[in-house]
């Protein structure tokens, strides 16, 4: 069965939390992804499977590996690390990058997602709301997500390269992470979001974007920014059912 078809059901917190931004009625939302409509990470976990499972040659591996501890320890910046990890599939096919990304989520994550996010992406469209995801991570796995978040592709706004004849470039689209998020939702959608939710200070300048921002499962410092700034919190109940 479509997972998405599936209501949930939710706790009286959860199922309040859905009600409460139903009724702003927004027109335009936009949703982070991992660790904000799942939890966890899907994007580190994808490269750290794919270098295990030889989706990438050796030569690659060797050099991802330390560059991405440098990244870690902050001597790679956010965005060119989040660019880095789209172009080192250079000269694969996207189809085999795509069939590596949907086999990883959905042996992994799809427990992950969080019901009443799920729930409210559903409610959302249902009431006419045009839904958007924004996501550093590469759009391949965020595509693989969505197909059991109910986003269609075209409402995706990931990390991408250019494609050539079904091959994966290193020209970059866009890397929607920080600044970059706005920058993409504003070029794409051309309209500010009536809400938008995040979870890290990578969604900070999205949430500043909408009318009504929403910290949804937010590290330390994005909770201080959003009580500082009155922004709606909410911490999901946990994981989706095994």
């Amino acid at each position: 069965m479509d997972p998405i078809k599936v209501t949930a059901t939710l706790s009286v917190k959860a199922a309040d939390f859905v009600d409460s931004i139903l009724r702003l009625q927004p027109r335009i939302a936009a949703f982070d992804c991992d660790g904000t409509l799942w939890a966890g990470d899907a994007g580190e976990g994808f490269f750290d499977w794919e270098l295990k499972q030889g989706v990438l040659s050796e030569e690659i591996a060797r050099w991802a590996r330390p560059r991405y501890l440098d990244y870690r320890a902050g001597k790679v910046d956010e965005d060119t690390m989040c660019g880095e990890m789209v172009t080192m599939h250079r000269g694969l096919t996207e189809a085999e990058v795509q069939s590596a990304a949907s086999q990883y989520f959905d042996e992994n994550f799809v427990n992950n997602i969080f019901p009443e996010l799920r729930e409210l992406v559903r409610r959302l469209q249902q009431s006419g709301c045009d839904v958007w995801a924004v996501s550093s991570t590469n759009v391949w796995v965020i595509r693989a997500g969505m197909k059991h978040c109910g986003i269609a592709e075209e409402r995706i706004l990931a990390a991408a390269v250019e494609i050539e004849n079904g091959r994966v470039t290193d020209r970059l689209v866009r890397v929607p992470t920080g600044t970059g998020k706005p920058k993409a939702i504003l070029e794409v959608i051309q309209k500010n979001p009536d809400t938008a939710f995040g979870n890290s200070r990578w969604d900070a300048e999205m949430l500043k974007l909408a009318r009504h921002p929403c910290a949804v499962n937010p590290n330390p410092d994005l909770e201080q920014m959003a009580r500082e700034r009155g922004w709606k919190i909410y911490f999901p109940d946990g994981r989706g059912p095994d």
